[in-house]
């Protein structure tokens, strides 16, 4: 028994970090939907090409990625 509170106080985030971890995932959602967006849009108000739009999207949603990949390491 004293094991097992031991291990449940050792996983449980304080509020800090998890709001830091809310505010990751709110920012993954964030990068990613502008990714499709930028992709999808027709009418983007920048003056962007066709294959321009794909790779400034597509490097969008890989960030949005990264940041989620880095974001359930540092959770662990």
């Amino acid at each position: 028994m004293l094991n097992n509170r031991r291990s449940r106080q050792e996983t449980q985030k304080s509020p800090v970090q998890r709001f830091l971890f809310v505010l990751g995932i709110v920012f993954f959602l964030m990068y990613l939907v502008l990714g499709l967006i930028i992709i999808f849009w027709k009418a983007l108000p920048f003056n962007l090409t066709h294959n321009g739009r794909l790779a400034f999207g597509g490097l969008l949603i890989v960030y949005a990625f990264i940041r989620f990949i880095r974001l359930l390491q540092k959770g662990r």
